[in-house]
């Protein structure tokens, strides 16, 4: 099992999750992260500490979010891994929170 990031890390790109991952299985896109499935080791350190709720066990991703689990896959092969935390987005606070973001999101 793995964990996902969903629509809300979309614009927010907080990176608290980052800096408690044990393995070093983020990657970084513009304003978007993901986990890489195959490096993730369900250690559930991640979750709590995403200030936006955006990260989800596979198993619990919603129904309506439910095309990250393939988008987290696919991004996590072309983007470069984030392994510090870093500011999050200028905006975040505006963006967090807000339904529907996927067309926000820059790849």
């Amino acid at each position: 099992m793995t964990f996902v990031v969903t629509d809300n890390c979309i614009k927010c790109k907080y990176t608290d999750c980052v800096e408690v991952c044990p393995v070093d299985c983020f990657y970084e896109g513009p304003n978007f992260l993901v986990i890489h499935p195959d490096e993730c080791i369900d250690c559930a350190l991640c979750e709590p500490e995403c200030p936006a709720v955006a990260i989800f066990s596979e198993d619990e991703v919603p129904a309506e979010m439910q095309e990250f689990i393939q988008l987290n896959v696919d991004l996590a092969e072309i983007w470069p891994n984030i392994t510090e935390r870093k500011d999050p987005m200028p905006d975040a606070a505006e963006w967090d929170g807000k339904k529907g973001k996927i067309a926000e999101l820059e790849r």
